[in-house]
């Protein structure tokens, strides 16, 4: 059979085609009076939100005081739930009350109602945020909340609402206009909730023994954590506060310094009674040796500082780096109330928890 013919007419060369280049993008100026009118209307939504959280307060009164002594004296643990913007609300508010030692979960009113409702158990409170009080997924976990001898504070906009009377106790932040051009997109009511929701947290907390000390222990990381920390968080104790009596060898001291856990800089020099009389620093030693003298038999206290400045356990490290700067100094003696020294605070512990 024969061959059809090869066909030996060339194919055309592709070729690339170069990228066309973007015409310049001249930025997007509005004219004088719409800028002015743009930040016009900026200044009213902050403006709107304001007043809806003015319009609170005097809304602060009875039902608010009850609000609070069930969530004060909650025997389990303080439930908040909310859905769309206002379970956004509730998440925080659950924040701070746990950030405040105050036992608190987010509950998810859908979820709570495909089994997450077993995270409430009698003796709980239950928070529950809706602008609207008529959230179809909250109002009807109401009757589970009630089997489960959970009491429910309502957080909402309207006291008429059905969440509102399934409630045991109403914190209405009133009807509220919102900032939106379409009136639609929740933000002044949004605004009420989160303040009305963070005046219950601050009073609970105001009316409950929680100090500082509390907080520093809920609180070890961060910016909040090392604003509250104490002396005795960081000082070195025990096996490794470096003491050595008033009546030792210059060599004594080196040696407590090198073979203290951590090697420290410095040591705590102490009479019999364990009070503090003076400090041994690698810095004493150095100034020693240049010096010429390198007689370790020498007596300590020849050599220590005197007058060291010192700090008690429950004093701030804030405030200790303070002292440490201003003196220009690396260790710190720490003393109790008869001035024993119970500890040192090093430079090196400040540096380790970003405090310096």
């Amino acid at each position: 059979m024969a061959r059809a013919p090869r066909n030996t007419a060339r194919k055309p060369r592709l070729r690339a085609v170069p990228p066309q280049e973007d015409a310049p993008v001249t930025p997007s100026v509005p004219a004088a009076d719409e800028r002015e009118a743009t930040l016009a209307y900026a200044r009213s939504v902050l403006e709107a939100e304001a007043q809806a959280i003015l319009g609170l307060m005097g809304r602060v009164g009875d039902a608010f005081l009850r609000a609070l002594e069930l969530v004060r004296d909650c025997p389990g643990q303080v439930v908040v739930t909310g859905i769309g913007k206002a379970g956004l609300i509730g998440q925080k508010l659950s924040a701070t009350l746990a950030s405040t030692g105050i036992r608190s979960v987010f509950l998810h009113p859908t979820e709570a109602a495909h089994g997450d409702l077993g995270r409430v158990g009698r003796g709980d409170v239950i928070l529950a945020l809706s602008n609207s009080g008529a959230t179809e997924e909250l109002v009807r976990l109401l009757p589970s909340f009630k089997r489960l001898g959970a009491p429910v504070i309502a957080l909402t906009g309207d006291a008429e609402s059905p969440l509102a009377r399934g409630a045991d106790v109403v914190l209405d932040i009133g009807r509220i206009e919102e900032a939106c051009p379409m009136g639609l997109v929740p933000t002044a009511s949004t605004a009420a909730l989160h303040a009305i929701g963070d005046a219950l947290a601050m009073a609970v907390l105001r009316s409950r023994p929680f100090g500082s000390a509390e907080y520093a222990l809920l609180h070890p990381a961060g910016k909040l954590g090392r604003s509250v920390m104490r002396v005795v968080d960081l000082m070195r104790s025990g096996s490794s506060n470096p003491l050595v009596r008033d009546t030792a060898k210059l060599s004594e001291a080196v040696v407590v310094m090198t073979n203290t856990p951590g090697r420290p800089g410095a040591t705590n020099v102490v009479d019999k009674q364990g009070r503090l009389v003076g400090i041994f620093t690698d810095g004493d030693l150095r100034r020693l040796v240049e010096k010429g003298f390198t007689d370790f038999e020498r007596p300590l206290r020849e050599v220590m500082g005197k007058r060291p400045r010192c700090v008690g356990p429950e004093v701030l490290v804030l405030e200790a780096t303070r002292l440490m700067r201003e003196a220009r100094v690396d260790q710190l003696p720490v003393v109790d109330a008869e001035g024993r020294a119970v500890g040192l605070l090093d430079v090196q512990d400040l540096l380790a928890a970003r405090s310096f």
